[in-house]
C-alpha cells in the first residue's frame, strides 16, 4: 500500500540551473492525497549569502 516517490530539489547552481539532486522515499496511498514537500540539505545548491555551495532547500514530490 506504499508508493515509491522521488523528491526533486528546487535548489539552483551558481549558473541558475537546477541541481538535479533527488531523494527517494515512500508514502501511504490511502492517507496522503496531496504532494509531499520537505526541506532537506542539497550539497549542490548555491547559497548567495555565503557564496558557497550547500544549503537546505525545498524538495518536492515528482514521478519515479
Amino acid at each position: 500500500m506504499r508508493d515509491k516517490i522521488k523528491m526533486n530539489s528546487t535548489g539552483t547552481t551558481k549558473a541558475g540551473k537546477k541541481t538535479g539532486t533527488f531523494r527517494t522515499t515512500t508514502k501511504n496511498k490511502r492517507t496522503t492525497t496531496d504532494k509531499l514537500k520537505f526541506k532537506h540539505y542539497d550539497p549542490r545548491a548555491y547559497n548567495p549569502e555565503t557564496g558557497k555551495c550547500g544549503m537546505h532547500v525545498l524538495f518536492e514530490e515528482g514521478k519515479i
